[in-house]
């Protein structure tokens, strides 16, 4: 099962291994405009339909992020959960991108690939911003 970290009402975010931590950051750098709520998914495999469902019901915009390849991943399984359930929302998927990643240190290959905190903080507002 996965786990409810934070409440919120705005976006919510799913998020799969250490990511979470970025995610966190992310949370902290957008909380004085827009309420957040961050689920760890724990598991891909099975996926936590319950917690889906409630997802599904109570947010229009989601973000997932993944330290995995974003093809196939997490967005992937919650894409295909949400049209399978006929829930009408949109999904926005950071993961590392389907391409050659360079070598690096895990904060630089995070900015590389969008994954830091900043950028997904600046993912945070666009995908407010765009439900308003």
């Amino acid at each position: 099962k996965g786990c409810k970290l934070r409440e919120g009402s705005d976006i919510a975010i799913l998020s799969l291994g250490p990511i979470g931590n970025e995610v966190i950051k992310a949370i902290d750098l957008v909380k004085d405009k827009y309420s957040v709520a961050h689920y760890d998914m724990i598991y891909l495999k099975p996926i936590d339909e319950e917690m889906l469902h409630e997802i599904g019901k109570n947010f229009t915009h989601i973000i997932t992020v993944e330290n995995g390849v974003i093809k196939g991943g997490l967005g992937s399984a919650v894409l295909e959960f949400m049209s399978d359930n006929g829930y009408l929302l949109r999904v926005k998927r950071i993961g590392v991108p389907d391409s050659f990643i360079e070598h690096g240190s895990v904060s630089e290959l995070y900015k590389l690939c969008g994954m830091d905190a900043e950028n997904i903080a600046r993912v945070i507002c666009s995908e407010c911003e765009t439900s308003e």
